[in-house]
């Protein structure tokens, strides 16, 4: 009989390699972004949330905070240089203060993250409390990944036109949260459970409405398919 650790680490396999394509699934926006030399009005916000999301998850992974977690630094770790590699695209074709104000989010994430490792790993002396303390900080954060898209919509609403919000980062959102709440419930994690229930039934979602509701109405004839 298989036991609940194998199926679990299968499950995990599974939703790297998933999780893996959900982070590569902005490409197409950054390739826009490359050939014309602009960020025009893309947001940074959600891939500035996303890493500082990542190198959170990346330290609660730590053998030193929660034994038992590679699949969690692997996906998150790799997960992080992809949104490195987004925030620095962003940094490049961006200019004035657009790009002061990344560069300044970008530092204050380092910073934390370093200070919340001193700390956790010099006041916190046992894996329960370090995975409490991280664990709650990764939930905050998660949510506010999963969040981070929606400021996208006040724009969207306002100009009528979802060119600026990519379907392909709300259905990210969605599926990867769906993803890695099947993994945390079979052997129970509450942080990884809670940082990704809430948010993939709430941000991905209503995005994905929002897109959907706006694309129907103004993209008529663009052959594209709807769902409910």
């Amino acid at each position: 009989m298989v036991s609940s650790d194998t199926i679990r680490t299968a499950i995990g396999v599974i939703g790297n390699g998933t999780a893996l394509v959900l982070f590569l699934s902005p490409v197409p926006t950054f390739i826009r972004i490359w050939k014309k030399g602009s960020v025009e009005q893309y947001s940074p916000i959600p891939y500035v949330a996303t890493l500082l999301n990542c190198m959170m998850w990346v330290l609660y992974g730590l053998p030193l905070v929660h034994p038992h977690s590679m699949l969690v630094i692997t996906i998150n770790g790799t997960g992080m240089l992809i949104q490195l590699t987004y925030v620095a695209l962003f940094l490049v074709y961006s200019a004035g203060a657009a790009r002061r104000k990344v560069s300044l989010l970008l530092a204050a994430e380092v910073a934390f993250v370093g200070a919340v490792a001193a700390l956790v790993l010099a006041l916190a002396h046992t894996h329960e409390r370090r995975s409490m303390v991280v664990g709650i900080l990764c939930v905050l954060f998660g949510t506010g990944m999963y969040a981070a898209p929606l400021s996208v919509m006040k724009m969207v609403i306002q100009t009528k036109s979802v060119e600026y919000m990519p379907l392909f980062l709300s259905l990210a959102s969605l599926v990867n949260g769906i993803c890695w709440t099947a993994y945390a419930l079979i052997r129970f994690d509450l942080y990884i459970t809670h940082a990704n229930t809430t948010p993939s039934n709430t941000g991905g979602q209503r995005q994905r409405r929002v897109y959907l509701a706006l694309a129907s109405v103004l993209l008529p004839d663009e052959g594209m398919i709807y769902a409910s």
